[in-house]
């Protein structure tokens, strides 16, 4: 296993990075549009949606970016208003440099040079949610300061692909545009990047790292491998690159698990993916570290979050349906011989083609992850001198029995491999300080035939109050919106990594899969707890069990459990709830089950809690309720124990 700070960097140290890397002027990781074999070999049906998206672009009017739109950050919060129009303009770029390299036809050569002089002109590439690292504040940006933010560095890596691509048709729009992009993209990213050691990200100060440490190194690393001319300044940014992602490699869980959630896996997991493929690629397959386990681990970690479907183990600040690139997943499999990963990206590749069947996935403006789908994608050569296994795409996810990972503490079990039929467990122990941490501790769900039965809400669309000392006072932050007590009124705490979980076990058979953990420590002291040990078991085809058992240094004098559903609720019965089929968002319905419970232990409440949210109502739909078990005749100790069924 790699050693504290030093995997990349000690494997790889600068000397040995001079000889390993192909010069600029040999590196050519993808045919540029000039090279018409390779792009008229594209698929026709493939080819032909290009060009509809480039068409759409050149009829799109060009979003306006003012100043004021800058402010509404720093005035109201909003990061919306700003952010819509800001992608808009990336993303209309990316699919007219791409419809120009499939029909090499002249047509969007003006809009792409009217694009990125636009790009060029604006003042920051750097979102004003993150424009308050520059020594101003938040505001608006200062021009004398560049930010390297994950969106200036996105950015950078777009500009640096269009240069790549089109440099031949550019020069010819006028002698002064290519020079322009260099000089953004040198300006903005790469010295500020190579001078500067002080942007958290980098993992050089004393903050914690996240996915901002491989998603903008990815930029960096290929806006340097494309754009930076002067070979010294070239090899010696990609030595401080692997030195920063060692900075996020090293504490990262050993067991690959990603505690920001499977949507930030996308750009935490996956983006140092595109980093060791860029490595890769531009050493002609000479840096490569994919037989590393820890590496191994972080790539599998999107398979052993699937629950079914579009659905996923949503922890942290994620939604709950999530679609990962099918490229992405299905190559990361391939590089780390892991068959269930790659048979899950040829699965999600059949999905993207059954749901979309006139038109491939909007390639967005990530042109580092479109290309690499274009060409080395499933069916097609990967990078260096092996060909991709041919796996045939499968309608059938490899949804695996189940996982734990002990130093996230994470559990998911199902009743049966291979098959969303039945029942499915996930929970979780960890810190109350994590990255995207939500309050929650011992918090579960349960699915059944791949549908939500009991749920994590999520998080609401971002705002200036989400990273801000007031997180906590959002409702989808708190434990009692998870499915955990609530005492005396008092919630788990935050942020802190006190706050833990204790004494955690896992074990699992063929007939159950068992997840034990105490809670108290999650909680501060004025909910006066020496001890709450939990226990969920999925006891396979039959029911999920939860135990719960409690001990107050006093008795509490009001004790309540929360369980989050989108079902339809009847309470008619007593010790019995019964979840019956709703209907929620995208074409989506919940689960019906049954929750049984002893009436002499409880009372129960429902609250419908409407969502304004679009983010919520993505996967929701326009409400969700939270059920309520208050406890009754309360002791200094206690314990109760509650089964949830599937469709009864």
């Amino acid at each position: 296993m790699m050693n504290a700070k030093t995997f990349l960097s000690h494997i790889y140290p600068l000397p040995q990075l001079e000889t390993l890397l192909l010069p600029r002027a040999a590196w050519r990781p993808y045919p540029p549009a000039s090279s018409r074999d390779a792009w008229e070999s594209l698929p026709l049906e493939q080819r032909q949606e290009l060009i509809a998206l480039g068409q759409e672009a050149l009829n799109t009017p060009w979003p306006n970016l003012p100043a004021t739109l800058y402010l509404r950050f720093a005035r109201d919060g909003d990061r919306a208003a700003f952010e819509a129009p800001y992608f808009l303009r990336r993303s209309l770029l990316a699919h007219l440099v791409l419809a120009e390299c499939v029909e090499r036809q002249g047509r969007c050569l003006d809009a792409i040079a009217d694009a990125v002089w636009n790009i060029c002109e604006e003042s920051s590439w750097c979102l004003p949610a993150h424009i308050g690292a520059q020594k101003a504040g938040s505001g608006l940006p200062d021009t004398n300061e560049p930010i390297v933010d994950l969106f200036a560095a996105e950015t950078s890596a777009l500009l640096a692909w269009t240069h790549y691509l089109l440099a031949d048709r550019l020069g010819q729009i006028s002698p002064l545009l290519l020079p322009r992009m260099e000089g953004e993209i040198q300006g903005r990213i790469l010295t500020p990047a190579l001078e500067r050691d002080d942007f958290w990200w980098m993992g050089f100060t004393s903050r914690e790292v996240n996915n901002w440490n491989p998603w903008i190194n990815s930029n960096w690393l290929a806006s340097t491998l494309l754009i930076e001319t002067n070979e010294s300044r070239r090899i010696a940014s990609v030595a401080k690159i692997i030195r920063s992602l060692d900075r996020f490699i090293t504490p990262y869980p050993n067991d690959g698990g990603c505690d920001e959630g499977p949507s930030y896996w996308t750009r935490a997991g996956a983006s140092l993916y595109d980093c060791l493929e860029l490595l890769y690629s531009a050493s002609g397959g000479k840096i490569n570290v994919y037989h590393d386990p820890k590496i191994q681990n972080i790539g599998r970690f999107i398979s052993l979050a699937h629950i079914a479907g579009d659905y996923y183990v949503n922890f942290a600040d994620a939604p709950a349906l999530v679609s990962p690139d099918a490229a992405l997943v299905y190559g990361f499999g391939q590089r780390i011989g892991d068959d269930a990963m790659s048979a899950m990206g040829a699965w999600l590749e059949a999905r993207s083609s059954l749901d979309k069947p006139s038109r491939h996935k909007d390639p967005g403006h990530d042109l580092t992850r479109a290309l690499r789908s274009l060409f080395h994608g499933i069916g097609r050569r990967e990078l260096g001198d092996s060909p991709l296994a041919p796996i045939p795409c499968s309608h059938l996810a490899p949804l695996l029995r189940g996982a734990y990972l002990p130093d996230i503490q994470f559990f998911a079990a199902r009743d049966q491999a291979g098959n969303p039929a039945g029942l499915y467990l996930a929970a979780k122990g960890g810190h109350n300080a994590e990255s995207h941490n939500h309050n929650d501790v011992g918090h579960f769900i349960v699915y059944h035939d791949g549908n939500p039965l009991i749920i994590d809400v999520g998080v609401e669309t971002y705002t200036r109050k989400t990273f801000s000392p007031q997180r906590y006072e959002i409702w989808t932050m708190q434990s009692a919106y998870h499915s955990l007590p609530t005492i005396d009124g008092v919630m788990q705490q935050a942020p802190g990594r006190e706050f833990a979980a204790r004494d955690v076990i896992y074990s699992a058979d063929d007939e159950s899969a068992t997840f034990t953990l105490d809670l108290a420590a999650a909680y501060p002291p004025q909910a006066h707890l020496l001890s709450w040990k939990r226990k969920l078991c999925l006891q396979r085809g039959r029911q999920v069990e939860l135990t719960d058992i409690y001990e107050f240094i006093k008795a509490p004098s009001s004790l309540t459990l929360s369980l989050m559903t989108p079902c339809n609720i009847d309470l008619s019965t007593p010790g019995s709830v019964l979840l019956s089929e709703a209907a929620i968002a995208n074409g989506h319905v919940s689960a019906s089950g049954l929750i049984s419970y002893d009436p002499h232990h409880f009372t129960v409440t429902k609250e419908d809690i409407l969502i304004n949210d679009a983010q919520l109502r993505s996967s929701w739909g326009q409400r969700v309720t939270r059920i309520l078990f208050t406890a009754t005749n309360l002791g200094k100790k206690g314990h109760w124990i509650i089964q949830i069924k599937g469709e009864v």
